[in-house]
């Protein structure tokens, strides 16, 4: 996509891999890409602004002010249009405009409403062609939690102490910090009908395979970026609020966090 999406005809599929906490402005820029039938494949960190569409229950149609402020983004991107997708690889920015992956291929899909639907398939195919994984899952909220019950944990601490995640892992104060943020974050999804069936500890496992790996939050405050606090962190703990789930872990390190990205931003804003 180039800078100027109005310099850009209607397209078939949107997909959305910037930012979650870019989607506020990037949002209202889109419609020329929009055709009634455009599809839009919404591959954010956290929890993405479409998440209560199609979801049932009391819940259904539930706004996160920490995932769309103001409602910006679902007043300009129609949930109908969203494609669920969850992506698992590593990456680094190498240099402004050149990313570098490291391992991992997976890119899953999914409808908010569980179907396998036409488009979601021939999204699928289009991407197992360029060599990814590609499934399409019927419950992608799953897939979304499971990622996330990682990086509400592991994105934060890794913030703070500056530690890749098997220094994390290796150390025994921030992974039993971990492990309880794992194990608030699980509870609000249990909440919310979604069983992650995978236990903290597979989680930890996991986490100390990949080895010395920088989180994309680690990244961000190294490079002086905007981080997705918000979205992954933050709508997790509204997300606790709205359901009564008591979340003293997470909302300790959420708010320490936040701290530090106001300090950057005002140090960013100084003048030299």
């Amino acid at each position: 996509m180039t800078d100027d999406p109005t310099q850009v005809g209607a397209v078939d599929v949107v997909l959305l891999t910037l930012k979650a906490h870019s989607l506020t402005t990037i949002a209202p820029r889109l419609a020329p890409l929009l055709r009634p039938d455009t599809a839009i494949v919404s591959a954010q960190n956290g929890i993405p602004w479409w998440y209560f569409y199609r979801h049932g229950g009391e819940w259904e149609g539930m706004h996160l002010e920490t995932v769309d402020p103001g409602g910006m983004i679902a007043q300009n991107l129609d949930p109908r249009r969203a494609i669920g997708c969850v992506i698992y690889c590593s990456t680094i920015i190498a240099e402004p405009g050149l990313v570098e992956h490291l391992d991992g291929t997976r890119f899953s899909l999914g409808e908010p409403n569980g179907t396998k639907s036409e488009r979601c398939q021939r999204i699928a195919d289009a991407l197992i062609r360029a060599g990814l994984r590609s499934p399409i899952r019927s419950d992608v909220r799953h897939d979304i939690w499971v990622k996330l019950m990682g990086n509400v944990a592991f994105n934060p601490i890794s913030a703070l102490t500056r530690a890749t995640l098997i220094e994390i892992i290796q150390c025994q104060e921030t992974r039993e910090l971990a492990a309880a943020i794992m194990s608030e974050t699980e509870s609000v999804a249990r909440k919310l009908g979604v069983e992650v069936g995978i236990s903290v500890e597979q989680r930890l496992a996991g986490a100390e395979k990949v080895g010395h790996h920088k989180t994309s939050m680690l990244q961000d405050v190294e490079a002086g970026r905007p981080t997705e606090l918000e979205p992954i962190v933050g709508a997790v703990v509204e997300l606790g609020e709205k359901l009564g789930q008591p979340m003293p872990y997470t909302k300790s390190v959420y708010a320490c966090v936040k701290l530090l990205a106001q300090n950057l931003e005002k140090a960013k804003a100084a003048p030299a």
